[in-house]
């Protein structure tokens, strides 16, 4: 029988394939792999689709359409939303007002990080191309050396 000593605090493991653009759970020696670091944290901040606000306009056209996730309605803090607003980038025109929205959400979903005292600063830098937005968020925690992730969130339809 384990103690609560002996348990490790960790997420089940999200493993980010760039070539598909998605994650997914993986099995490690017969087991759902965990992460104890930031991965999967990451991973469901930036790519779970968060509540969009009442003046964003959903790529869909359909104004009804304002996503969210269902883990909202469990937050600690009331109001707190899971997620990003990265997919109201998809099927957009790719202009030069893009990556300054994509690195808008990309804070928006990681302030949690700050707020909570998880880390000290983050470093974000966004690229485009023809088909991917190219995602690079460097954490600098406390008394502790940065660690940097990298996602390339491939676009529903080029433009």
């Amino acid at each position: 029988m384990a103690t609560s000593s002996a348990i490790q605090l960790a997420d089940l493991a999200l493993v980010w394939d760039e070539r598909l653009g998605s994650a997914d759970f993986v099995m490690l020696d017969g087991d759902l792999a965990v992460d104890a670091g930031f991965v999967t944290a990451i991973v469901l901040s930036l790519f779970l689709d968060r509540h969009a606000e009442p003046d964003d306009v959903p790529p869909s056209g359909d104004p009804n359409d304002r996503r969210g996730s269902w883990a909202d309605e469990f937050a600690a803090v009331e109001g707190d939303l899971y997620g990003s607003r990265l997919w109201l980038l998809d099927r957009s025109t790719r202009n030069s007002e893009t990556p300054r929205r994509a690195e808008e959400y990309v804070r928006e979903a990681l302030a949690w990080m700050l707020e909570d005292r998880v880390v000290a600063s983050i470093d974000v830098d966004i690229e485009t191309t023809a088909n991917a937005l190219l995602i690079r968020v460097t954490l600098h925690r406390p008394g502790r050396d940065p660690v940097a992730f990298r996602f390339a969130h491939v676009w529903n339809k080029p433009t």
